[in-house]
C-alpha cells in the first residue's frame, strides 16, 4: 500500500512538472541550449547532449553547456515554463514561442513568440516590461495552481 501511495504521488508530480513546461517541439525552448542564451546566442541542442530534469527534456549544443546546466538547472530554466513571456503577462495564456527570439533580464531567460509580422518581444520591450514582468508572474500563479 505504501509503495502504491509513494507511486501516485511520483506519477501526479511528474504529470505537474510537464503540465508547466511547453514541451510541443519535444522539449523545452523547441530543443534550443537554455544555456547558450545566457552567453547571448540561440543555438540548437543536439540528441547527443540532452537531460531530463523536473520531467522535461532539455538539449544542448555542447558536453560543456549540458554539465553547466546540471550544476544549477533552476538558473536556466526560461521563466513561465517557455512559454511566450508577453502572452502570459499581457493575457494570461499559454503561447508557443520561437526559441531565437529570447531576452536575459536580470539573470533570466525569457522567451517570445516571434511570426507571422508579430515579434512579442519588440511588443515586450515597448510596452513597459517590468510591469509586464509582474503581471506575468502573478498570471503564471493562477495558471499553475
Amino acid at each position: 500500500m505504501k509503495k502504491l501511495i509513494l507511486l501516485f504521488v511520483f506519477i501526479t508530480s511528474f504529470a505537474q512538472a510537464q503540465s508547466d513546461y511547453n514541451l510541443k517541439k519535444g522539449a523545452i525552448a523547441n530543443g534550443y541550449d537554455v544555456v547558450a542564451y545566457f552567453n547571448n546566442k540561440a543555438e540548437k541542442g543536439s540528441k547527443k547532449y540532452t537531460t531530463t530534469y523536473e520531467g522535461a527534456l532539455f538539449k544542448f549544443s555542447s558536453e560543456k553547456n549540458l554539465e553547466t546546466f546540471k550544476k544549477a538547472p533552476q538558473k536556466y530554466i526560461p521563466q513561465y515554463g517557455g512559454y511566450c513571456a508577453y502572452a502570459i503577462g499581457k493575457t494570461g495564456e499559454k503561447v508557443d514561442i520561437n526559441p531565437k527570439t529570447f531576452e536575459i533580464r536580470n539573470g533570466k531567460l525569457y522567451l517570445f513568440y516571434n511570426s507571422w509580422g508579430t515579434n512579442t518581444l519588440t511588443l515586450w520591450l515597448q510596452e513597459n516590461p517590468d510591469e509586464l514582468q509582474k503581471q506575468a508572474d502573478k498570471n503564471w500563479r493562477k495558471l499553475n495552481q
